[in-house]
């Protein structure tokens, strides 16, 4: 008579695995198509080259000379041949910043193409309104009134509001 083993937790189909790990799973054989392996050089792109950078630039393919993944050819396609030229003279730089990402000379050329791109979403701009000034303290104005230099009694007055502003000053001692 023939038992068949028994089936542990770990064995289950429905068990819980990450978001991670699916959309590997599902988007590797797309982005492997296109050289992009795993896809993570466009995941990251923003991260790895900056979002200027980003903006108007996204990964299109890498092709590899053998059937070894690394010195490939990374095709780019930027939304404007100024970009472009920008582009060609920071090359170098961004070459370095993808290998020092992947930790292997997974990128030894850039190829530039024109053409439209995905536009970044709205919480990688880099534009923010400034922060608005601490409100004054007549305690800070007080201190430094006597300071003769008006650019020194200024900067010593924003630092004095700054620090005043803080949770850690309105505990006194």
């Amino acid at each position: 008579m023939a038992m068949t083993p028994r089936k542990r937790p770990g064995d289950r189909h429905n068990r819980v695995e990450t978001l991670g790990s699916s959309v590997a799973r599902l988007t590797k054989p797309v982005f492997g198509k296109r050289g992009l392996a795993d896809g993570a050089i466009a995941r990251e792109w923003a991260t790895i080259v900056g979002v200027l950078i980003a903006k108007h630039s996204q990964p299109d393919r890498i092709t590899y000379p053998g059937r070894e993944k690394r010195d490939g050819l990374l095709h780019l396609k930027v939304d404007h041949s100024a970009m472009a030229t920008e582009l060609q003279h920071l090359e170098p730089q961004l070459l370095e910043r993808i290998n020092s990402y992947f930790g292997f000379k997974a990128v030894a050329r850039l190829r530039f193409v024109h053409g439209p791109i995905d536009k970044l979403d709205d919480k990688h701009d880099e534009v923010r309104p400034p922060k608005p000034p601490p409100p004054k303290s007549e305690k800070v104005e007080a201190e430094v009134d006597f300071i003769e230099d008006p650019e020194l009694r200024a900067a010593l007055q924003r630092l004095g509001n700054a620090v005043a502003d803080t949770p850690e000053s309105s505990t006194e001692s």
